[in-house]
């Protein structure tokens, strides 16, 4: 199979894990507590283990996950209505965009552009609803565990980048009345880099790393 032919290949099997994936979703949806709290995002939203890290917390609140593996923000857009608006949910966790830096085409402007029509969606749709905008988590290009591929996305989706992305995404919370999250704190070793320990190829994280994260997101879940 030559280069072309394996790229459309993947591109197919994407496809077919996106469609399965949101036929999932839309019938689970069916199920689901109305008014409750959903996280929507990509992979990073997708691979984080809530209903295993909240268990026996009793948090008077149900967390759904949304997210879907290689999501940017357009596409997650397009499929609001199974990512979102079906659970009716009085509060909505968002991490999009890390996937929209991945090449060289990137534009921040772009970005910021088309996450603020996500959030312009949302308010239309659900005006009583809460929004909560995620900061994107720091990357480790240097880990031992980057596989060769990687280090091209890496190029672009660097830690520089994700901070200056990181500080746009804050003001448009800001300036759209949403609330920004910045639950970052324990991820980074002494140059900033997602630690190797929580990662399993530069910028997705294990349970150990999640477990972090959900350290600092619990005392919001508590207070909503």
């Amino acid at each position: 199979m030559d280069k072309r032919s394996f790229e459309q290949e993947m591109e197919w099997f994407r496809q077919l894990q996106w469609t399965q994936r949101l036929a999932i979703f839309h019938n689970l949806n069916e199920y689901a507590k109305k008014g409750q709290i959903v996280f929507t995002g990509s992979s990073l939203m997708e691979q984080f283990p809530l209903l295993e890290l909240s268990q026996g917390l009793n948090l008077p609140c149900h967390l759904y996950n949304r997210g879907i593996g290689g999501f940017v923000t357009a596409q997650l857009l397009e499929h609001l209505d199974v990512c979102v608006y079906e659970l009716e949910p009085s509060h909505i966790f968002i991490n999009i965009g890390t996937n929209d830096m991945n090449g060289p085409e990137y534009s921040q402007d772009g970005l910021v552009s088309r996450y603020e029509d996500i959030l312009t969606s949302i308010q239309s749709k659900l005006p009583k609803a809460m929004i909560h905008v995620l900061a994107y988590y720091p990357v480790n290009p240097d880990a031992r565990v980057v596989p060769e591929q990687f280090k091209e996305t890496f190029r672009h989706r660097s830690n520089q980048a994700i901070i200056s992305a990181n500080k746009r995404i804050e003001a448009l919370a800001d300036k759209m009345g949403a609330r920004f999250h910045n639950l970052n704190q324990g991820l980074t070793d002494d140059k900033g880099r997602l630690k190797e320990a929580y990662t399993m190829d530069g910028m997705h994280m294990y349970a150990n790393g999640y477990k972090k994260v959900f350290e600092n997101l619990l005392p919001i879940l508590r207070g909503l």
